[in-house]
């Protein structure tokens, strides 16, 4: 779990809050940037960003006759309401954060403090590591964090990384050789962003591209809470970038890579089936936090921790006890987001409508694997699901750490 700060903050009675109203529309601001990322020139892979979080659904024919809130009338068919372990996919694995689905239905895991790259193959559980990242420094919480392949990844053989250097948090992509001898397997790191701000907390880490084919990032701020809402740091931020490391067209600051500000530690990226994106944040001492993510939103924090009075801040989706989350790694399948929580030790189901919760959140496997890191949409109702008891806050016993194969039901 994240370190957190207690001194002379109180405690709240209670575990969470969801919120069931509709987040706010994004503004006729935000309409015009989406617009202007359209009619960008630019051939990197589709410049404008996914249909903002904040914005009704896509009508689909026959969805039925829309409400004065934007949604259909008609009732969303229901999401699968619970989940079952399957299988034990591999075990012993040591401090691992990132995984990346290959096409062929391996994974690649990272581990934060060895700063390797393992493949496992997920019929057999056959690891084979592909080699060190050079340039890691793995302190605290940092390390080699979040991993995501390229958009192109079928031509390129690009796997991206975010890691902790000597001097800041950076990206880097290389290249994938399955044909050279295990340990060989990855190509010399070229760096493709570089100056996230580093501490010995909160360096975020999750990377992912997006239905646009951009890539995303979810920083922290570093133990510096001020750098959060300073639009000009990359603390605090999720940042949009294009494959090769350049602020994307159709980003709400001009020719700044910031997409959304105002957040303590992101670590958890996912889409929806409408192409909204949602990000879990780690909260200080009171609430951790689920958001629905706005081009140019501002999450509040440090002013605001959970929900907030002021109209500046964007209130979270769902929020929890710190003590009940600590949120990671989200992912999106049946309906419904899915939530790993590390001082939780528990996964979380979030049902969706929209930007909306159409019920309460529900918690799985309780205590049952210890902490949990990373959960990964696997395709249809499976689910991959990482465990981090090895990374220096959890009690590791034998098998640990894992992957898990979960099945929604």
């Amino acid at each position: 779990m994240t370190s957190r700060n207690r001194e002379g903050r109180p405690r709240v009675e209670g575990t969470l809050i969801v919120r069931r109203r509709a987040v706010t529309a994004v503004l006729a601001a935000t309409a015009l940037l989406l617009t202007a990322g359209c009619s960008s020139g630019d051939g990197g892979g589709g410049g404008s960003p996914p249909s903002a979080a904040g914005s009704a659904p896509a009508q689909s024919p026959g969805s039925g006759s829309p409400s004065p809130s934007g949604r259909a009338t008609d009732e969303p068919p229901p999401a699968k309401g619970s989940v079952d372990v399957v299988r034990t996919v591999a075990e012993g694995l040591d401090s691992p954060w990132g995984v990346a689905p290959l096409p062929d239905g391996g994974l690649l895991v990272s581990s934060r403090d060895e700063a390797t790259i393992t493949r496992v193959d997920t019929e057999t559980g056959k690891r084979t590591e592909l080699g060190e990242v050079p340039g890691v420094s793995p302190e605290g919480e940092g390390g080699l964090l979040g991993l995501a392949l390229s958009p192109d990844y079928a031509t390129d053989h690009m796997v991206y990384a975010y890691f902790t250097s000597a001097g800041d948090n950076r990206i880097v992509r290389m290249i994938y050789d399955a044909g050279e001898p295990a340990g060989q397997q990855l190509g010399a790191p070229d760096t493709v962003f570089r100056g996230i701000p580093k501490g010995f907390v909160h360096n975020g880490g999750r990377i992912a591209f997006g239905p646009d084919k951009m890539l995303y990032a979810g920083t922290g701020e570093a133990g510096d809470t001020g750098l959060s809402q300073d639009q000009d740091s990359l603390g605090g931020k999720i940042l949009r970038l294009t494959p090769e490391g350049e602020p994307a067209p159709g980003n709400p600051f001009p020719d700044s890579p910031v997409y959304s500000l105002g957040h303590r530690n992101v670590q958890g990226l996912a889409w929806d089936s409408e192409q909204r994106l949602f990000a879990a944040e780690f909260g200080q001492d009171t609430w951790d936090e689920l958001n629905a993510i706005e081009p140019g939103g501002n999450y509040g924090w440090p002013e605001a921790e959970g929900d907030s009075d002021d109209d500046r801040f964007i209130d979270p989706l769902a929020q929890w006890s710190t003590d009940d989350a600590s949120p990671s790694g989200i992912a999106y399948a049946e309906g419904s987001l899915w939530m790993a929580g590390l001082g939780g030790e528990r996964l979380w189901r979030v049902p969706l409508d929209g930007t909306e919760a159409s019920a309460d959140p529900q918690s799985f496997l309780t205590g049952e694997y210890g902490r949990l890191r990373t959960v990964v949409a696997a395709g249809g109702d499976k689910l991959w699901l990482l465990t981090s008891e090895t990374d220096g806050r959890g009690s590791p016993g034998d098998g640990d750490d894992r992957i898990l194969e979960l099945e929604v039901r």
